[in-house]
């Protein structure tokens, strides 16, 4: 977390700002706190979007969305104002690493976390693809490594399956580079098999440390994705099958979150040891 610079708001609705924890296309995230002391994240817009009443639009359905989306691996809509000055969202906060920064101080994950951190993913889509909603920006920096388990979180971008309106429309990029799905990077129709796409990516990143389709540049990424097969490093055997299969151009020849859930843990990944995420006691090696 880093300290509130001098520009940056303290207040936001009922919270009180601690500090920011991070920052991407449509806004910033900031640790606050209820004058009761429950400690949440408010995602706040950045302001040029507040000026556009398509978008204020759109994120409020994207709230209203967002507040129906539950299960164990996905973060809670708390509040939200969608009509502010600047329009905020407010959802549970949980103590943890990002899964970019877990790999970055520790390294790649062992298997068997590997495994297990892929079920709970796989859950939270079953939830949220459930709803008719497709998460569309699944990526290690919105992954959340907690003592009770992975955490989904930043359903900014999610919109219902059916919705028309592009995102694009204000200038938002939709997805990451090097975990966007080639159906999102080409402009087709996006499903939840997109959502697959990116937690395979997901989970090549965990288990090598390394995106699997490296490139030094956005078109350079995007190109890869579309055109070239990935780069799994040390992958092997089942596992390495699991995220091949995730990875597939083809969006209908990619599993079901629900069959990947039960490939990865069969048990279910609420039946696994408690240790699996803890940074130095889960990492390869």
């Amino acid at each position: 977390m880093r300290p509130l610079e001098v520009d940056e708001p303290t207040v936001m609705g009922p919270y009180r700002l601690l500090g920011r924890l991070g920052s991407g296309g449509m806004g910033r995230v900031y640790l606050g706190r209820s004058a009761g002391g429950r400690t949440v994240a408010v995602k706040i817009v950045h302001p040029h979007f507040a000026l556009d009443e398509e978008f204020r639009a759109r994120f409020r359905r994207e709230v209203e969305a967002a507040r129906r989306v539950g299960g164990a691996y996905t973060a809670p809509v708390l509040d939200a104002d969608p009509d502010a000055p600047v329009p905020w969202v407010a959802t549970g906060y949980a103590a943890g690493p990002t899964l970019t920064a877990a790999v970055t101080d520790s390294g790649a994950l062992a298997d068997h976390s590997v495994r297990v951190l892929g079920a709970g993913l796989a859950e939270a889509l079953s939830a949220v693809h459930g709803l008719d909603l497709v998460h569309r920006d699944v990526k290690p920096s919105n992954v959340l490594l907690t003592l009770d388990g992975p955490l989904l979180i930043d359903f900014g971008i999610a919109r219902a399956t059916d919705g028309t309106a592009s995102l694009t429309a204000t200038g938002v990029s939709i997805g990451s580079p090097g975990y966007m799905s080639p159906e999102q990077i080409l402009g087709k129709g996006v499903t939840g098999a997109a959502d697959v796409f990116s937690l395979g990516a997901v989970l090549a990143y965990a288990a090598t440390g390394s995106s699997p389709f490296p490139g030094d540049s956005s078109a350079s990424l995007l190109y890869k994705v579309v055109h070239e097969e990935p780069e799994l490093g040390g992958l092997s055997g089942e596992l390495r099958e699991v995220v091949a299969g995730c990875l597939a151009k083809d969006p209908s020849a990619r599993p079901s979150p629900a069959s990947l859930a039960t490939a990865l843990a069969p048990e279910g990944a609420a039946r696994q040891p408690s240790r699996r995420h803890q940074p130095g006691r889960s990492l390869r090696g």
